[in-house]
């Protein structure tokens, strides 16, 4: 009888990650995760395999993802740090798409960003793209998603949004806040990954979800929401990324980069595309109000863990 097929999930302990891998062993499926998180809780216990990365040793990693089916890709970092940047990941993300192949890993399902380029000015959004084109040329089978951002229990952007409102009495946005972005339901990128990895046909799909706002008003959707209406003003943004970088430093946090400020403005977080999420922010928010923005959610406090 032939071994059950082993379904591989990046950062299974993560946001999305953690999502894929559950809805992969709620329907059966033999999973495995690699992560740089070995020593954070493991909500799955038995159910999952863990290795680390080791990205230092083809060799390793390879021999990590073999047995492999299908490989979720949604490795990645968020901004650069001291200990990690774009440019480091990046180049992770090659060795993982070369130790896959070599692996024989038959599909990747990998979670990227709206509106990638090579040409972009833009770090995040460059290397996206030099990723993308590597696990192209690599021959593997692949299904790309592109996500504008997420929302969700756990989510840190939408949350902090709203614990922001809550503590403020007056709200600054960047410039006019006319520029636009597509949330897409947590979940509903996860169930779009899973089935994306049932056919072998190559596809890139613009993942975002039912509602388009400015960000003005996603804000004042949020305040409405949570009860908590406040006057919002024009902040330029120099002055808007100065004051998100001070709190930053009080909440030992990078609450916003410049990049993702340039991005934001220059409507990088927006596509002309069907939806492909059925969940609507405003809804899951509405379910929610009690405890959003409660408490802070912090990027690097979960990268500690």
């Amino acid at each position: 009888m032939p071994e059950k097929p082993v379904y591989i999930v990046t950062g299974a302990f993560g946001y999305s990650g953690k999502r894929i891998a559950k809805l992969l062993i709620d329907s059966g499926h033999s999973v495995r995760t690699l992560t740089g998180s070995t020593n954070r809780p493991n909500p799955f216990g038995a159910n999952i395999q863990v290795f680390p990365y080791r990205f230092d040793n083809l060799d390793a990693l390879t021999e990590s993802l073999k047995g492999g089916e299908v490989l979720y890709n949604t490795y990645w970092v968020r901004f650069n740090h001291k200990n990690f940047t774009h440019e480091q990941a990046t180049q992770n993300s090659f060795k993982l798409f070369e130790a896959a192949k070599k692996a024989g890993i038959r599909r990747v399902v990998h979670i990227s960003i709206t509106n990638p380029s090579l040409d972009s000015p833009i770090g995040y959004f460059r290397c996206k793209a030099r990723i993308e084109n590597a696990l192209i040329e690599s021959g593997l089978s692949y299904a790309i998603l592109r996500p504008a951002i997420l929302f969700g229990y756990e989510d840190i952007l939408v949350n902090n949004i709203a614990w922001t409102i809550r503590r403020l009495p007056i709200i600054g946005i960047f410039c006019n806040g006319e520029y636009k972005l597509q949330p897409i339901y947590v979940d509903d990128l996860a169930n779009l990954a899973v089935e994306s990895a049932k056919d072998f046909q190559n596809c890139i799909t613009n993942a975002i979800g039912p509602e388009t706002f400015t960000y003005r008003q996603l804000v004042q959707t949020i305040a409405e929401i949570i009860g908590k209406k406040r006057p919002i003003i024009k902040t330029p943004p120099l002055l808007g990324f100065v004051a998100a970088k001070i709190t930053g430093l009080i909440m030992n946090d990078v609450i916003m980069t410049w990049d993702e400020l340039k991005a934001l403005m220059s409507n990088l977080l927006y596509v002309n595309s069907p939806p492909v999420g059925k969940t609507r922010l405003t809804d899951w928010a509405k379910e929610n109000a009690d405890n959003l923005g409660k408490t802070y959610a912090s990027e690097l406090a979960r990268r500690r863990t």
